[in-house]
């Protein structure tokens, strides 16, 4: 049964589960209800536009009577106003729900991930994965608090660690896409990102490695190799010295890791990223010395064999011994192919001096070098996977018989 009273402390004590509601003799609709369990929660009985509302205000474990009696008056001068303090008070948890799915982690694994595996379920986790990693400083952020300056800067950055234009355009076209489907689907009025141009990507552009920076990465690769033994080192002495499980010793081995055959063999066989972490060991033949791109690998749809030459074959063999029971050439702890060398390229290159030089070069320091020797474009063509001439054609300004013919134009 209801019980009428001024609330105050003493009165919300002596609440029995029984009288089930207190009702207030100051102010008219406010009172306490108590559950069965004993706890008690202030409300507020109004009327508006013909309605009856009952109004939660909070628990009196978190209020006293006093400031419960307070918010309820406040509660009051809002309806008097004509504003329905449960409408309102509903909307602000809707939009307090709604901004927690702004986030754009939230975003990418909620609403875009879904719909993108209704479009292309063979690509979706790996675009996802391609913003996650690309924008990992964005993932806390709501999705209309991404700005343009933000993408410049971050734009910026890339472009100084080498990265090619196309692939800058293309992670950035990606970013925009996922925030237009966020405008399409009403959760942000608009974004930014449309003030974000496209950069203009010249394809012509040849970065290869002169006779002194091609030495420098080369020693490079040896130093960071010389700083991981080091590390590893010191970290098993420490473990040996708390007794803790040392990790594996890498002084009697050739290569502390992946890196070092990566790069010897992206500079020897030019072979694209993609390609050369996709590799398996059943695409590489030790015996005939060569290795094959399959189709579904190339970005040209159509599969290549590549000769070893003999650092390209040593490389190998050695890494294989180390590596007997792995089915790709470049694994991951979980057995799958790599993915990422980004870090340990920006600090072989921090190491080496080396600017605007990125991985993706170490293709054209390959076909550069042929061309240089005198071998044919079209032979160059073939080795690297160009499906026309043109594309290989980059590369005919350095041919030696062009160099002669110029000269001899005027002799």
């Amino acid at each position: 049964m209801a019980i009428k009273k001024k609330i105050t402390a003493t009165s919300i004590k002596q609440l029995v589960p029984e009288d089930k509601r207190l009702n207030d003799t100051e102010i008219p609709g406010f009172h306490a209800r108590i559950q069965a369990t004993g706890r008690v929660i202030y409300y507020l009985y109004y009327r508006i536009d013909g309605k009856q509302v009952n109004f939660k205000i909070g628990p009196a474990s978190d209020l006293t009577p006093a400031q419960a009696r307070d918010l309820a008056r406040e509660k009051i001068g809002e309806v008097a106003k004509g504003n329905d303090v449960h409408e309102v008070k509903k909307a602000t948890k809707q939009e307090t729900l709604r901004r927690k799915h702004l986030k754009f982690s939230v975003f990418l694994e909620d609403r875009y991930l879904p719909y993108l595996k209704t479009r292309n379920p063979k690509t979706a986790m790996r675009t996802v994965n391609h913003l996650r990693s690309r924008f990992s400083f964005l993932m806390e952020k709501d999705l209309d608090q991404i700005t343009a300056w933000e993408i410049e800067k971050w734009r910026s950055d890339e472009r100084k660690l080498g990265k090619a234009p196309a692939t800058i355009n293309y992670t950035v076209n990606t970013l925009k896409g996922a925030l237009s489907r966020a405008v399409e689907w009403g959760l942000i009025a608009s974004h930014e990102l449309s003030k974000v141009k496209t950069i203009k990507s010249d394809n012509t552009r040849v970065r290869y490695l002169n006779e002194q920076e091609e030495k420098r990465l080369r020693h490079a690769l040896k130093q960071r190799d010389i700083n991981i033994r080091h590390a590893r080192q010191s970290a098993n002495e420490h473990r040996e010295k708390r007794r803790y499980e040392t990790l594996p010793d890498l002084t009697d081995i050739t290569f502390v890791d992946y890196f070092e055959p990566l790069v010897i063999l992206a500079m020897n066989t030019g072979l694209r990223r993609g390609e050369l972490l996709q590799l398996a060991w059943s695409d590489i033949s030790l015996t005939q010395k060569y290795l094959t791109v399959r189709a579904g690998n190339a970005k040209s749809k159509s599969g290549r064999t590549v000769p070893l030459n003999n650092e390209a074959f040593e490389t190998l063999s050695e890494w294989r011994k180390q590596n007997p029971d792995n089915s790709y050439v470049f694994q991951g702890k979980t057995g799958v192919p790599l993915t990422d060398v980004k870090k340990p390229w920006a600090t072989v290159l921090d190491i080496a001096l080396i600017d605007s030089f990125n991985f993706h070069d170490l293709r054209h320091h390959f076909a550069s070098k042929l061309v240089m020797a005198g071998v044919d474009l079209n032979t160059v063509r073939e080795l690297l996977g160009h499906s026309d001439l043109k594309m290989t054609l980059r590369y005919a300004h350095l041919a030696p018989e062009h160099k002669a013919a110029a000269v001899n134009l005027i002799g």
